[in-house]
């Protein structure tokens, strides 16, 4: 058998393919905006990001007196186990605590300040953790008490916590 072509398409067909047109590609969309409104809300959004991670830095180099009085504060809190180390351990958070008032606020203001007045002045810009016993016990003229030898660990740690929290939270004024 043989085999003929199959037929082509009629006349009409044949004509209509002929006016066919190949499919065209659009141009790529472009990324760039193309009204001005656009180009202002992205350089606005630049400046807003710029501003924040300026501030993060600002505070970051400002907070850093904090961060180097926990790191200390940490140290000292390893040796508040031993009997024998525990008053120096306290004196040394005491020290911190003044170390970070006079960082934090002008020095006339908080370097005189002593017993009654210092324990209002921590309370002042804490919110009272270090107005608490033990804490106001020790900090009120530390350097007149032998107490501070016989303090109980328990104590000495709640003391170390509290004076952890008032370096965390304490407010300064702008």
């Amino acid at each position: 058998m043989e085999q003929t072509a199959p037929p082509g398409p009629d006349p009409l067909t044949r004509l209509a393919l002929e006016k066919l047109n190949d499919i065209v590609v659009p141009q790529p969309v472009a990324w760039l905006p193309q009204t001005w409104g656009w180009l202002a809300l992205a350089l606005l959004l630049l400046a807003l990001i710029a501003w924040g991670l300026l501030r993060r830095h600002r505070r970051h180099v400002a907070n850093r007196y904090r961060r180097e009085a926990l790191a200390d504060l940490g140290s000292i809190e390893a040796t508040l186990g031993a009997a024998e180390t525990r008053a120096q351990a306290i004196a040394g958070i005491a020290e911190i605590l003044k170390r970070v008032a006079l960082k934090a606020w002008p020095r006339p203001a908080t370097a005189s300040l002593s017993g009654k007045a210092w324990l209002a002045f921590l309370a002042q810009h804490d919110g009272g953790s270090l107005a608490t016993e033990p804490a106001s016990r020790f900090l009120d003229d530390l350097e007149y008490h032998a107490d501070a030898a016989h303090m109980e660990e328990n104590d000495a740690r709640h003391f170390a916590e509290a004076a952890r929290r008032w370096i965390e939270r304490h407010h300064v004024s702008a």
